[in-house]
């Protein structure tokens, strides 16, 4: 009985031993697995990252975490149009009707005035000349100012109603949209002067450089995307937007060259910028009218005016973009800047009161702003 007994308890030893260390090989192999899927899924969104790789990108990320940060009230009189921030210098430019408003957007103090540009609609940035162009709409007409003193130091002709402007690095010029008379502006930074004059399809409305030699328009009334070189000053190619219609903001993924059009039927059109063809057509909210991209976070922008929004789109990977976020703002809140270090968006608006009669003169009048009503939004993560 002992023996047997004896052999009993060292058989059952021997298989509970053996039982034991499988089950230990089987959480040493989960384990691993699971390590080895970890670092996939790293490598994956590192290389996602740096367009070698879209498989991790490709899941759509949760609410961007956008709210607002700070309201600035700026009052003063007059309607607004694009905004510009300095991600060195911090200063947001702000287009006034006859002005543009520089505010130091850390101490919400406002730096200076650069007076005198009437119907002002932009403002560009040229660091590396210490300068900067506005397009003044009624004018017709790009004033020059020195980036530190903000001091006028030049006035450059342009065509009818310049709208949107942007500086180009490659060709170093600056372009000015020219509304009415349907063609862009060509001036050299450096100097302030005109190089040329590029007819182009239809409307212009924004604009950006890629900055390996190519401008993209957006042209408003032909739902189109104009390509121009802009060394040569010649339009290289033309691509219907459809289903986009009349857009206005414009940005661009430089990396993985997409264009993000903001379009006046509530969609963003998300553009190959080499071909043309319209690979994303995200829903955002209603009075586009700029358009942002964030290259580190890959999320596009656009500030929607007439719904009140920011929409978030993430571009999961180059042909495929989604809404993450439609975060609440105010109503007429349709320009924004983006700063692309600190990843805060600035929005302004303003309220409104009733529109006054209509006349034989004006048959759409503007609402009237309320007095001292005009406010800078600043959003963050």
């Amino acid at each position: 009985m002992k023996m047997l007994r004896a052999l009993f308890f060292g058989s059952m030893a021997a298989i509970l031993c053996a039982v034991a260390l499988s089950a230990v090989s089987a959480l040493v192999l989960v384990t691993k697995t699971h390590a080895a899927a970890a670092l996939l899924s790293t490598a994956e969104t590192r290389n996602a990252a740096t367009g070698t790789a879209v498989s991790a990108a490709s899941r759509t990320p949760g609410p961007s975490g956008y709210h607002l940060l700070k309201k600035i009230p700026l009052g003063g009189e007059g309607f607004w149009d694009y905004i510009t921030i300095d991600p060195a210098t911090r200063r947001l430019y702000i287009s006034r009707g006859t002005k543009v408003v520089v505010l130091e957007v850390d101490s919400g103090k406002v730096a200076g005035e650069i007076p005198n540009t009437e119907g002002v609609h932009g403002i560009a940035l040229a660091p590396e000349f210490n300068r900067g162009f506005t397009s003044n709409g009624r004018a017709g007409t790009v004033t020059m100012f020195d980036l530190k003193t903000l001091q006028v130091i030049g006035s450059a002709q342009a065509g009818t109603n310049p709208d949107a402007i942007v500086y180009d690095p490659s060709s170093k010029r600056v372009f000015a949209m020219n509304g009415r008379s349907k063609n862009a502006t060509a001036i050299d930074a450096a100097t302030g002067k005109v190089v040329g004059t590029i007819p182009v399809d239809g409307k212009p409305e924004f604009a950006v450089a890629d900055g390996a030699g190519h401008l993209y328009l957006n042209i408003e009334d032909k739902s189109e995307e104009q390509q121009i070189d802009s060394q040569s000053l010649k339009v290289t190619a033309t691509w219907p937007l459809a289903p986009c219609k009349e857009p206005s903001g414009l940005a661009m993924d430089i990396a993985h060259r997409r264009l993000f059009a903001g379009c006046d039927n509530k969609m963003m059109a998300v553009i190959d910028a080499d071909s043309g063809k319209v690979v994303a057509t995200p829903e955002i909210g209603e009075g586009v009218d700029a358009d942002a991209f964030d290259p580190e976070l890959q999320y596009a922008y656009a500030s929607n005016g007439e719904s009140g929004t920011l929409t978030v789109v993430h571009e999961d990977t180059p042909d495929k973009s989604s809404v993450v976020d439609n975060v609440p703002t105010q109503a007429h809140a349709r320009t924004m800047a983006l700063d692309p270090k600190t990843h805060q968006v600035f929005l302004v608006t303003a309220d409104f009161g009733p529109a006054p009669a209509a006349t034989p003169d004006n048959a759409h009048p503007r609402p009237t702003m309320v007095k001292d009503s005009f406010v800078v939004l600043i959003f963050g993560r």
